[in-house]
């Protein structure tokens, strides 16, 4: 997640080369691709930390500093 990005809230997932924009409020990608393992992985991520996502982004839409959300592999 970038401060002051573009809408619709997205985070931005990087795997093994593939890059993707994937919505917070649906967990779809909107841009990109994802092998379908790590697109059910982190749709599932998406989908456990909504909230979180969702709070961050506000937060970077205002510049102001996000909060840690635990990594879908638990870092």
């Amino acid at each position: 997640m970038y401060h002051d990005d573009h809408p619709p809230m997205h985070i931005h997932v990087e795997y093994q080369g593939h890059v993707a924009l994937m919505s917070i409020s649906a967990g779809e990608v909107i841009k990109g691709s994802l092998p379908n393992k790590a697109l059910k992985l982190v749709k599932e991520w998406v989908d456990t930390h909504q909230k979180e996502l969702q709070k961050d982004w506000e937060l970077a839409q205002r510049l102001e500093p996000l909060e840690k959300i635990i990594g879908a592999d638990n870092d």
